[in-house]
Formats: C-alpha cells, structure tokens, sequence
C-alpha cells in the first residue's frame, strides 16, 4: 500500500498529508485549473457556512475561529506562547529539620520558610498548603466521599483507611521572623488544607519574608491523601513521605494566589526554590530523598561509597546494598543511635523522602554523551519486590532519560530515584514511588513487569512535566498527566516496538469518545465527576499523538513542542502558553483541534455518505477519455474537525492513501465531497483505514462496489 496524493499541483512536503514527499504534477492546461478544483473539491453547499451546531447564521459558529477563552496576550505572556519580558515568579527557599519516629509512625519537623517577592505587588500574608490535613476526620475531601460499596476487594481495604485515624497537621509553632532577626508568634488562619499567615511587615518586589514553623504528624497508611504511606513488609516498615510539610502556595499572574482545596484529585501547584533538609532516623534505615546527599561519608559505609563510585561508570545495575545484606549490622556506620541524612537540591517545587530498614538497593549512571557528568540512577525496594525490581527498574529510568531528554530536553537534575512501596505510582523532584510487585508466591507476570516498566517511565517522566515545565495541576491534570502519558507512550515504543501501551493510540480512547458522561479536557481537575484516568491521561494524550503524526507531521510538532518545553522549563504555563506556543512554533492555527479535543466532547464520526461515478470526457472532453471520475461524499456525524484518510482500493488489487487536511472542512464543517479521476476502477473506500483518528462509529467507514453501473 503506498500513500497517495491527488493530482492538484506541483507540490513537495513533509506533511502528513502529503504522503512520503512524492513530487505531483497537473497534467493537463493551467487554464482547466480552477475547473478541477470547482468540481472536485467545493461540495454544492459550501457557500452556506454550514456549521457545526450553530445557533443561527448571523454569529460565527466556525470550529476554526479563534478561541475566545485564551486570556489577551500581555508583558506577562505573549501571543506566541512565551514568558513575556515582564514575567514573574516568587521564589521559596527551605530549611528543614525532621525525626522519624518508627513507633508512632510520625514525623516531627521543623522548618524556615524564606519567600522571595518578585511580583509587582505588595504582599502582606502568605498562603500555605496543608495537604496532610486531607486526612483529617472532618475533611473537606471526606464530606465529597460517597458511601463505600457493599464489597471491597482484600488489596484495597489498607487504603481505605476505616479505622479512626488522627491525621493531618498538629502546629505547634508558626512565627515571623521580622527584619532584624527578632521571632513573633504569627496570626495565622487555617481554611481546610490551606493556612493564611501574616507577615510581621508588608513586603513589596524584592524583599522576603521569613516564617518558621513547627509541626507534627501521623504518617497514614493509605487514606486519602493516597500518596505518602506507611507499609508493613516481611522484613519490617517502610516509609514514603510525601506532601510532609507545610508548603507556601503559589501567588501568579493569572490567578493570584492559588488557594483551590486539595480534594486528593487535583494535585499540586508548588514554587520553585532551594531546600537544605536534614532527616534524623534510625540507624538501621536506608534513606533516599529529593536532592544530593551531603553528608555520604557519616551515613553510609565505605564499602557503600565505593559501590556507589562503580555505578557512576556502569551501564548496568549495581547493588549498593545486596539482598543478602538487607539489615545486616555492617551495612550502617559503626555507633549508636540515630543518623542524620542531609539533602540539598536547588531549583526545585517540592521535596520527598523515603526511608526503611528493608531496601535493597541498586544504582548505575546514565550520560547523554560520553564527555558528561553522570547522571546518578537509584532504585530502592525490598526484597518482596525481587525478582522484578531488580531486573527493569533502574534499567527503564535509563529509558525515560533516553526518550524525555530527545523529544523535550535533557535531564537537568543530578539524580533520580524510584522506590517501591504503598503508593502505586506518584512522582516527586529526583524521585517516585512505584508500587508493582510480584505475586504472593513470588512470581513475575508480563503483565507485571509491563506494570513496573510504565509506571516506572509514567513517574520519573513527571520530572519533566509538572516538576520542571511546572503546571497547575491543582487546575489542569491534562497538563501534566496528559502530556507526560503522551511522552510515556513514545518511551514505551523506544523500549519495545511493539509495546502495548494502553495509552496513546487513538483506538484505545474511542471508548470513552462514545460516552455521554465525559466532560471536556478543560475542566478543572476536582471537577472531573467520572473516568479520571481517561479524562486527565488517555484522551489528551491520544489527542497529542494524533496531532504530531497525523495533523502536524513528526518534524513541525517536534520542533514546536521541544521550544514549549524549553522556554517553560523551571516557570509556570498555563493552558494558553501551550496552545499558542504549538501555534507559533509549528506555522499552523489550530483552533479547530483545540476547541474540538480540549474544549468540547465532540467526536470523530467520519461518515461515507455516497460514492457517485462520471465518465472523465463528459466532465472534460478528449482529456480525460478513458478515465473515470469518483465524487466520494463524506460527512461529519460527529462535530470533532480531524483531517480526512481515505483508502481506495482498486480492481487490480493495489491500494492508495490519500490523506487530507481538516482544512477541508472550513466552507462546510457537515459534509466534504472529494473528487478524483482514475483509469482504475475502485471497489472499496475506507475512511481511517488503521484507525489513527479515533473514529467512533467504523460501521459508516467503508463503501464496496456493486455490480452496478453507477453505485
């Protein structure tokens, strides 16, 4: 089968819809030109603006016009999808000092908060989130709860958490530190999971305010949070800690400050800043943790740091602490008592740690090129996780370096981890937390390990969309979950071809296209009422492929989403930015694909409505005797403007694709009659013949000849 183009003009290109760059040429007078394109590309009822569900004919309707929700471009973000000369944002920088208590299974710290004013605005409070307290009895997100289901299966009942829990935050301090160093009990107020603390003095663009504060709390096992947790393994308790702090919410340019509850489904908005954290435990505990170790010589063994030297230059997995090691006395410093773990990171939204006396553990090092510093890959789990863990972990973040760092940017962080544990895929700066493990019996499934290999990449992916290109995801899951399933998809092919990825082909979301409960991809996130996964994850990461390999073509999406990327790295977009930086970057307006895949649930429901037959000499004379001429009448059933793949098959066997662009819909978005003349005669008409365009109703996608003169 070869792609084929329609004999038009003289044209050369790398569009998709152009096939494989074959050259074609009119082959009769230029003066017959205008004919042609009259007969075979302008249906009759084209000058009526015929558009999608318009309300009347005086307003425009079009799928094509522009977007009246992108907000007006401005100093801050401008009409290309950039920051603009005047954008802005605050910076926060953390100390923190924390103890794990292994018998309460809590965790006490203390922290000083510098935040850095760098808006055009005077600041007199700060907002901080307090996501701990999801977990408190009389949350907000428990209120939303329905009643459980009359059954609930054995593996999710420790996540359900129905004991009485005592969760959420328990401050015991909260001051501001005024300019001469003096500390004053702050007033503060706490809304839920978000806490106003006022400052000792205004702060205007340029200076800072620094608040200290001290708090405790229990580290849930499961619950609602569904992220940081406890878990008891065979060889004893490990813990993840995450959203363990009091963190400053975001103050931006679009909605000030960002004050939206945490609910468990939308997730995070975080600044980005410096951290400096230390993590006192016990003795017989590995730790890992967003950031460097700083202190590697008063917490590991010498036998360790050598190990660990290894790795650096080994492309393969090498154990820093040996299965056979887990727990033994010399794999921990000689002495008593507890040690302190000390981190730094610069740059980052967020910081998470783990720590357990169960960790087996590997590493390895990972280059771009062979001349670079080696980027330092960890995996932490027990020996309950083997023999999976062991044999794809490490190996598929090596992946997600690989596939992340071509199609967006490379890798700019030192390290990154992932743990396994409780939380069955959350992501972190430098870390995250996988939960897929072998069967009871100690058995690994396909099914398994394809698990751990997607979640894997899913996890230390999200390094780069929200952790650095750093999204609301409190607003807009599709930003991040969609974007990075997207990438994930592309990963998951780089590691096997043939791959099943449950998300990114378009067949996979014609499911969810079908049905009436869907709720556009621009929905804030804590409003998405069903289908989650496929809502935030699989439709707009299908939308993103099919914009890349069948709208755009690989070369103009790539170039425009790597300058999305890069110019956002480390900042804040929003919706707009992306949408208009795609725009700007590839040449093409898109309105049409935006408002039909991000702001509608249209679907694709490309219909073959007729195909009608002309003898060529009776359209054109002499010039075309001998060949047919096919009016193939297709029509938009369902609303969504995709660009058009029709299969011709012939009576001597052979096939051709002609691929067109949604342009084609601009005069008349209900119906396109494509024209064509031919020597052959066609026996069949397919639309999307390998289903790349998500088409919902297959059953209107084909037409076969009969043994008729005319059909």
């Amino acid at each position: 089968m070869r792609d084929r183009l329609p004999e038009r003009m003289t044209v050369v290109s790398s569009s998709p819809f152009l096939g494989s760059m074959r050259t074609h040429r009119l082959v009769f007078p230029s003066s017959r030109l205008l004919v042609f394109f009259s007969l075979a590309l302008i249906a009759p009822a084209a000058h009526a603006q015929n558009w999608v569900n318009a309300k009347d004919r005086k307003t425009n309707q079009s799928s094509f016009r522009a977007i009246e929700e992108w907000p007006d471009p401005n100093e801050y973000r401008n009409a290309a999808g950039s920051p603009g000369p005047k954008y802005w944002q605050q910076q926060v920088d953390y100390a923190i000092k924390a103890t794990l208590d292994t018998v309460r299974h809590a965790v006490t710290g203390s922290e000083r908060v510098t935040y850095r004013n760098n808006s055009p605005d005077v600041l007199s409070y700060v907002w901080f989130q307090l996501d701990q307290n999801i977990d408190r009895p009389d949350s907000r997100a428990a209120l939303v709860e329905q009643a459980l289901p009359t059954r609930i299966p054995e593996q999710a009942r420790r996540f359900l958490a129905p004991e009485a829990f005592d969760g959420g935050y328990k401050l015991t301090r909260v001051q501001v530190v005024d300019a001469k160093g003096v500390k004053r009990d702050a007033r503060y107020i706490i809304n839920g999971t978000v806490m106003k603390v006022h400052l000792a003095a205004p702060i205007s663009t340029g200076q800072a305010a620094v608040i200290e504060i001290d708090w405790n709390n229990l580290i849930p096992e499961g619950g609602r949070n569904g992220r940081g947790a406890k878990e008891l393994v065979k060889d004893g308790w490990l813990y993840e800690l995450a959203q363990w702090f009091p963190r400053a919410s975001v103050y931006d340019d679009v909605n000030g400050w960002a004050t939206d509850q945490f609910l468990g489904q939308g997730e995070f908005y975080l600044n980005f800043g410096n951290y400096d954290v230390e993590l006192t435990v016990p003795r017989n505990h590995i730790v890992n943790a967003t950031g460097v170790l700083a202190n590697a010589a008063q917490v590991l063994t010498a036998t360790q740091q050598q190990r660990l030297a290894k790795a650096w230059t080994s492309e393969t997995p090498v154990f820093i602490v040996a299965p056979d090691e887990v727990m033994r006395p010399e794999t921990r410093p000689a002495g008593t008592g507890a040690l302190t773990w000390h981190f730094r990171a610069e740059n980052v939204r967020d910081f998470a740690w783990v720590s357990s006396k169960t960790y087996v553990w590997d590493a390895m090092g990972f280059r771009y090129r062979p001349a670079d510093k080696p980027i330092e890959l960890h995996s932490l789990y027990p020996r309950d996780a083997m023999p999976l863990w062991d044999s794809v972990s490490t190996k598929a973040i090596a992946q997600t370096m690989k596939t992340y760092g071509r199609m967006s940017f490379e890798y700019p962080y030192p390290k990154a981890v992932n743990v396994h544990g409780p939380v069955f895929g959350m992501e972190y700066p430098m870390i995250a937390f996988c939960g897929a493990r072998p069967t009871p019996d100690g058995k690994v499934t396909p099914g398994l390990a394809r698990a751990l290999i997607s979640v894997t990449i899913h996890e230390v992916g999200h390094n780069w969309f929200p952790m650095i290109v750093a999204s609301d995801e409190r607003k807009w899951t599709w930003m991040d979950e969609g974007i990075n399933s997207f990438l994930q998809y592309y990963a998951e092919r780089d590691w096997d071809p043939n791959y099943p990825s449950q998300r990114g082909p378009a067949r996979n979301i014609v499911g969810y296209m079908k049905q009436d409960a869907q709720v556009p991809l621009m929905t804030e996130s804590n409003d998405i009422q069903t289908q989650f996964g496929n809502n935030g994850y699989s439709k707009p990461a299908a939308g993103l492929v099919m914009l890349r390999e069948q709208i755009l073509g690989d070369s103009l999406f790539d170039e425009a989403f790597r300058e999305y990327s890069r110019k956002w790295m480390f900042k804040h977009p929003q919706p707009a930015d992306f949408f208009r930086s795609i725009e700007d970057g590839a040449g093409e307006q898109l309105n049409h694909f935006w408002r039909g895949w991000f702001y509608t649930t249209y679907a694709n429901d490309q219909a073959i409505g007729s195909v009608e037959t002309q003898a060529g000499d009776s359209l054109l004379g002499p010039a075309r005797a001998g060949e047919t001429y096919y009016r193939i009448k297709i029509e938009n059933k369902g609303g969504l403007v995709l660009p058009l793949q029709i299969e011709l098959t012939f009576d001597d066997g052979t096939t051709e694709l002609v691929k067109l662009p949604a342009d084609v819909w601009r005069r008349n978005e209900l119906q396109f009659t494509y024209g064509f003349f031919t020597k052959k005669v066609v026996t069949q008409v397919v639309l999307d013949p390998k289903e790349v365009l998500a088409d919902v109703d297959r059953s209107n996608n084909t037409w076969v000849k009969r043994n008729t003169v005319s059909d």
